[in-house]
């Protein structure tokens, strides 16, 4: 870990030199290079190989100068890596060939072991080679995520079949979670043991839940794969789409840092929130289609709103849209540590 990264100090709600900025989705998606890199090469086979893994992990850490890389994987990857049939089909996102519904499906979960993502431990240790006093950012999907995939079969909007199984069979709903939490942290802590200096666990759906229901169905099994990196020391953000009335929630499962999207302020987020967490967030994606005096002015707006945080992070409040001009990305990270500096 990179004790001394702006990164790390906020995330530990340290005084920083400077506001620490990534954007989610970085490793890639905008990027010409990235995409040129990609051709012919799918979303599950880049993956899971080292050297795609590792030049599209660094070219936004190059092109940008941003204060983290965010590993390239994908958070079904570890579903793949332990034997579920699924693949990510492009302009779609995971599907599952045969999605959950019966406690037998339970058997299709075993165990993630390191020695079945060897792949996943070379690529980290590669990069934590490269990038040298930049930290690395780990991360996985968190279980209720993985399992609305998983139930739905792929991408949902209403998460039907998902809260139906998580009412009508809570003992199947807890057996399927308390799988994934335990996958989900392994993955996690595969990262972290080859050199990762920091973790996110994306719950990106969570917002789809009621507070009654993330607290009864969802909150214990994302503590319980944040868990698994606790006594590894690195700090741990939680984040998820949609989330506003979730995040004091989300913060008490187990987290350092507290992602916001762009729906609610930071210093809405702060107030909710109180002195135990730092946040990251929450530049709305799309702005950066917006003219650039417009982007600017909202930075800055958004670091000041950070400087009342205990500790914060400047990152979008979700991901980058693929078609983002990258120069954008790049001026945002000046203003970012132009402005912020303390």
């Amino acid at each position: 870990m990179i004790a001394d990264s702006p990164l790390v100090l906020a995330a530990t709600r340290q005084p920083v030199p400077h506001t620490p900025v990534w954007f989610m989705r970085q490793a890639g998606r905008s990027l010409p290079e990235y995409r040129e890199l990609r051709e012919g090469t799918g979303m599950l086979e880049a993956c899971r190989t080292p050297d795609l893994v590792t030049e599209i992990t660094l070219q936004p850490v190059r092109r940008h100068k941003v204060d983290a890389a965010i590993f390239f994987s994908d958070i079904v990857v570890p579903l793949a890596a332990v034997g579920v049939d699924l693949d990510i089909v492009a302009g779609t996102g995971p599907v599952m060939a045969e999605p959950f519904a019966t406690r037998a499906d339970l058997d299709r979960l075993p165990d993630l072991t390191p020695d079945m993502v060897p792949d996943i431990t070379e690529s980290v240790t590669r990069l934590v080679q490269e990038l040298g006093d930049t930290p690395l950012i780990g991360f996985a999907g968190a279980p209720f995520t993985l399992a609305s995939y998983l139930v739905e079969g792929g991408p949902s909007r209403t998460y039907e079949k998902t809260k139906a199984l998580m009412h009508g069979d809570p003992e199947l709903w807890e057996a399927l979670c308390d799988r994934l939490a335990r996958i989900s942290g392994a993955f996690l802590r595969v990262q972290v043991e080859a050199g990762a200096s920091a973790v996110q666990l994306f719950d990106s759906w969570a917002g789809a839940l009621s507070r009654a229901d993330y607290t009864a169905y969802v909150q214990k099994h994302s503590a319980t794969a944040l868990g698994a990196v606790a006594d590894l020391g690195v700090p741990r953000i939680h984040f998820g789409v949609g989330t506003g009335e979730l995040l004091d929630l989300m913060g008490a499962a187990g987290a350092d840092v507290v992602g916001v999207d762009f729906r609610v302020s930071l210093t809405d987020a702060v107030a909710r929130l109180g002195a135990s967490y730092a946040v990251q967030g929450n530049l709305d994606p799309a702005l950066l289609g917006a003219p650039w005096p417009v982007v600017e002015a909202r930075v800055r707006e958004i670091v000041d709103e950070g400087r009342k945080a205990p500790g914060h992070i400047f990152n979008l409040g979700h991901g980058v849209p693929p078609h983002t001009d990258p120069d954008v990305l790049t001026r945002i990270v000046e203003v970012v540590h132009e402005h912020s500096v303390r």
